[in-house]
């Protein structure tokens, strides 16, 4: 796993800051001071507004599908 734990923090709080993410996590190759250094970074950042959406089922592979009622 080449991303440091500071090196993954940082793009995480610069996606945060600017509303990209809302929740963040890691997979194979993450570790504990991953997590710990992403905590950290989001601490005290706000998270983004949830823009409500109409009802409708929502699907995605490569191309979106959407079915409304």
């Amino acid at each position: 796993y080449d991303e440091t734990p500071e090196d993954m923090a940082a793009h995480i709080s610069a996606w945060a800051r600017d509303g990209l993410v809302n929740i963040v996590g890691g997979c194979c190759g993450t570790t504990p001071a991953h997590i710990k250094a992403m905590a950290k970074s989001v601490a005290g950042i706000k998270p983004r507004p949830i823009i409500p959406a109409p009802p409708a089922l929502r699907l995605s592979g490569l191309e979106p599908f959407e079915v409304r009622g």
